[in-house]
């Protein structure tokens, strides 16, 4: 059965995301099979918190 996708979480911001990616990397940048993954999802929410920024500025 497949998973449910999850559910949205409410926007970050920008330097919380960046705070967060920035934690990941304080081991010299090698990360582990999980810490892979949570890298590439901040790498998205990071994406869409860097959309939002730019939306809101227009």
């Amino acid at each position: 059965m497949p998973t449910p996708p999850a559910q949205p979480r409410a926007a970050r911001s920008l330097s919380v995301v960046n705070e967060e990616i920035r934690a990941l990397q304080v081991d010299g940048g090698l990360l582990s099979t999980e810490g892979r993954c949570r890298y590439e999802e901040l790498l998205v929410e990071w994406a869409a918190a860097v959309r939002g920024d730019v939306t809101e500025a227009a």
